[in-house]
């Protein structure tokens, strides 16, 4: 009979072969304690449009090049892509990150070229419904700095895509795998993001993370592309000497109650907010589309505004509830003005909807703290207006200078660490 002797060492290798599977790469990143990653850019994901999905043609055996401006730095990342919207798997190669050299451009820095993997593998298969979060990548990026995220897509997407049509930011297409090219110069342009949801940051300038959860005002409807000039973009250079990032997870036509432009507030809350890492605090500015909403189409009854206005309070305690149990502050934003927007026409009745509903956001202390972006910007003169200074025209989006108006109305008290 043979005798095997059995060191702690080889007692360990025996237990690893026996609970790990074949093919098994190992670690990529040793964990310490004292290893902290928190989301500095993330976009909410939704189905594109027709007037924003990429067609088949376009979007099989081509490169995507994507840019977005990280809130703070660092010198480990870690990217998240997303597949959540689509109804088959989503197949990407060669995924690259690097930093751009041209604000506004394709051009990036080869010597900051890096691939992407995701558990050791460049070429990945995303299941329908799901995000894939890439393993750590070694790099250095500053606050506020702009990165460009390249991959080939050598299927084109699903069906139905994943991504952001109001990026407000330009993205690049060509055909063939041009991930590490310098430049793309004959690239077809367009203002929407796919695919690309998140990029932490470990151990780098932000100790937390702060989700600014709204609709169109938050995703910054009416400003110029690659500007960098929604309220929530605003706000993060106010926090520059702060360890907090700012995140941005607003969507145009975005509703508490219904779906709409991409899905309910309610619906969507726990992937765009809870899910971040890092997140410790979010603003809430959700309410106006559903205000809207409920007469566009023609008048209804008292009974049916108190049951809106009712509603709304219980998303919102819905959303409060969610926050607390997960150790998060979460501050309640006043609904803006809209008197005069000619695609909802509201009337006296619609304006008491809103009047009540931002008085229970001031007084019922359901909220951490309340910012109140209705008196950062309506007419002193009509109230129930925003001011000429920040209208953008519609009467119902900020001008630029109002988006700076609602980002200086935050108290920064609010994020002390």
């Amino acid at each position: 009979m043979a005798l095997y002797r059995f060191t702690r060492r080889s007692l360990f290798a025996a237990t690893l072969a026996l609970v790990l599977p074949l093919g098994f790469i190992g670690p990529v990143h040793a964990k310490t304690a004292q290893s902290q990653w928190v989301t500095v850019w993330s976009t909410a994901q939704m189905t594109p449009g027709a007037d924003s999905a990429l067609s088949p043609a376009d979007a099989t055996d081509a490169t995507l090049r994507q840019t977005i401006r990280v809130a703070k730095g660092g010198d480990m990342i870690r990217l998240r892509l997303s597949n959540a919207m689509g109804t088959d798997p989503l197949s990407l190669r060669n995924v690259h990150v690097a930093r751009t050299t041209i604000a506004g451009a394709s051009t990036i820095d080869p010597a900051t070229d890096h691939p992407v993997t995701f558990g050791g593998l460049s070429d990945i298969v995303i299941p329908a419904g799901a995000d894939y979060i890439s393993d750590p990548i070694s790099i250095t990026v500053a606050d506020q700095s702009v990165l460009a995220i390249s991959f080939h897509m050598p299927a084109g997407l699903p069906q139905q895509q994943t991504g952001h049509p109001g990026s407000r930011t330009t993205s690049w297409l060509v055909h063939g795998d041009h991930v590490s090219d310098a430049e793309l110069p004959e690239a077809k342009k367009f203002d929407h993001w796919f695919t690309i949801a998140g990029l932490d940051i470990e151990n780098g300038s932000a100790r937390a993370a702060l989700v600014a959860f709204g609709d169109s005002i938050t995703d910054g409807y009416g400003i110029k592309p690659n500007s960098d000039s929604r309220w929530p973009d605003f706000l993060g250079r106010r926090m520059k000497d702060k360890r907090v990032s700012v995140l941005n997870a607003g969507i145009g036509g975005n509703r508490l109650l219904l779906d709409g432009l991409g899905p309910n507030a309610q619906a969507r809350f726990d992937r765009d907010v809870l899910s971040q890492s890092g997140v410790r605090y979010v603003i809430v500015l959700e309410g106006v589309n559903d205000l809207g909403m409920l007469t566009r189409d023609g008048p209804v009854t008292q009974a049916a505004h108190d049951d809106l206005v009712a509603r709304l309070k219980a998303a919102y305690l819905q959303m409060i509830t969610k926050a607390h149990s997960h150790g998060l502050k979460i501050y309640g934003g006043t609904i803006t003005p809209f008197m005069g927007m000619d695609y909802y026409h509201p009337d006296a009745l619609n304006e008491a909807d809103r009047q009540a509903v931002n008085s229970w956001i001031r007084t019922s202390g359901a909220f951490d703290a309340v910012i109140d972006f209705d008196a950062a910007l309506r007419d002193p003169a009509q109230p129930n207006r925003l001011s000429p200074v920040y209208d953008s025209g519609d009467h119902l989006h900020p001008s630029s200078a109002g988006y700076q108006a609602m980002a200086e109305a935050v108290d920064l008290k609010l994020f002390e660490n």
